[in-house]
């Protein structure tokens, strides 16, 4: 991870392999109160399926498929990206059932979060739809996907950051990495990292 220019993204990913702050962070977007990391199913996909995209985080927690992504630059995408990613992940989920039978096959209902902490000034919370990228636009799309884009920069969405240790803590990290950048004349990224991991936070 030293040196990486994605290293936002990375640790984000790695945090949210944890049942534990991934539930946590289920918790402060949805207002619920599970306790227990053992309902999350970390959805890894599986060796040799080829995506055009990579996404941060998904899991099912209560029958609830939340894809969760990092976002360090404005990106209007997000929801192409993530229908990409889902896509794939229900194809996995659903490979063992007929889907061509009379039986209706149940599927986790799927909720889209982006959290955005670049440098760029954004709103503190708006949507991203995949309507807006359709070449001819509809009123009523037969298919639509909503991403909700959370700035959690200092200022921003306080109430979520304070019912969540974890993205706070990881937003104290990076911004102590933008601090220590801001003192090295040669940009060294490795240098600024390595001096935040040293930090409380």
């Amino acid at each position: 991870m030293e040196g990486n220019r994605e290293y936002k993204s990375d640790v984000f990913g790695m945090l949210m392999e944890e049942p534990g702050y991934a539930l946590e962070v289920y918790n402060a977007l949805n207002h619920s109160d599970y306790r227990e990391p053992g309902l999350v199913e970390v959805c890894n996909l599986e060796k040799g399926i080829s995506l055009s995209v990579r996404n941060d985080a998904a899991f099912i927690l209560d029958m609830s498929l939340s894809v969760y992504e990092h976002e360090s630059t404005v990106c209007p995408n997000m929801p192409l990206r993530a229908l990409i990613y889902v896509t794939n992940i229900l194809e996995q989920l659903v490979k063992k059932q007929n889907i061509y039978g009379r039986k209706l096959v149940k599927i986790p209902t799927p909720r889209f979060a982006v959290f955005y902490n670049g440098v760029e000034e954004q709103r503190s919370q708006y949507p991203l739809k995949l309507l807006d990228a359709y070449a001819n636009p509809m009123e009523e799309p037969e298919l639509e996907l909503t991403c909700t884009v959370y700035n959690i920069n200092a200022g921003n969405n306080q109430k979520l950051l304070s019912k969540c240790t974890v993205l706070r803590q990881y937003m104290t990290f990076v911004g102590y990495v933008r601090q220590y950048l801001g003192k090295y004349p040669e940009k060294d990224l490795r240098k600024a990292i390595n001096k935040a991991i040293g930090r409380k936070v």
